[in-house]
């Protein structure tokens, strides 16, 4: 049986050292075990090679489908993830293989027979980044009509006078919601935090934080941009965008 060089990105530890375990008990060499979007990058740029990538579809920094996209001949993907709309997109492309968490012995075994069969073959560009999750956008008013926003650029909506307001930075912009819980219901998925009364953050918008005297902190999201936590939610907030806070 030939043995296969996998590569494994995930940016989840513990998920990582189990599908590395896996694939070792499995008779596969793990030639990599990276974390991001960013070291994916980095060691598609190197010598080493694989034969097949596990990779977790939503991960923190640069979006792995385009970095794939981007590269030269990259080996073919197995997509391993927790969210089944993901996994439906891949089956939905010929030849394309994916595992949903908890990943197990025996459905791996099967996706590895594909891959040594050459079943699951390279994707194109244009098929990789037809993976890509549409991205959540909302209105925003400008002039006397409205476009759209992606909420990926805000870094948080502030509640004023009854009206909210998105926020890039500095940079703000009517919406048509009236209450903070009116953004909460349109993206439910997101895990926004209600920081203050009338401030709703995007936590993975944050740059940095610094504690104040009064048991507070400031979170930093854009250059000169800083938001007051209130103390109820501190523990919660730091928990969310300091891993190292127990």
């Amino acid at each position: 049986m030939r043995r296969l060089n996998a590569l494994v990105v995930d940016d989840e530890p513990l998920a990582r050292e189990r599908m590395t375990r896996l694939l070792e008990e499995a008779g596969c060499e793990v030639v990599g075990n990276l974390g991001n979007g960013l070291a994916l990058l980095e060691w598609l740029q190197g010598p080493a090679e694989a034969d097949v990538i596990f990779l977790d579809i939503q991960m923190p920094g640069p979006n792995c489908m385009e970095v794939l996209a981007d590269a030269r001949n990259p080996p073919p993907v197995v997509f391993v993830t927790a969210f089944s709309e993901y996994a439906v997109r891949a089956f939905e492309l010929s030849a394309v293989d994916y595992l949903l968490k908890p990943v197990f012995e025996e459905r791996l075994f099967k996706c590895l027979q594909r891959v040594r069969e050459r079943l699951v073959r390279r994707l194109s560009p244009s098929e990789l980044r037809s993976l890509l999750p549409t991205l959540p956008r909302f209105p925003i008013l400008a002039g006397e009509g409205e476009i759209f926003m992606e909420l990926s650029h805000v870094t948080h909506f502030e509640l004023s006078q009854d009206r909210v307001w998105a926020f890039r930075g500095l940079n703000r912009y009517l919406t048509r919601w009236t209450t903070l819980s009116d953004v909460e219901d349109a993206f439910p998925e997101e895990g926004m935090l209600r920081i203050q009364r009338h401030i709703l953050l995007r936590p993975e918008m944050v740059r940095g934080f610094r504690p104040l005297a009064t048991g507070r902190i400031k979170v930093l999201v854009a250059p000169r941009v800083e938001l007051t936590v209130s103390r109820a939610m501190t523990p919660t907030t730091r928990k969310r965008i300091d891993p190292a806070t127990k």
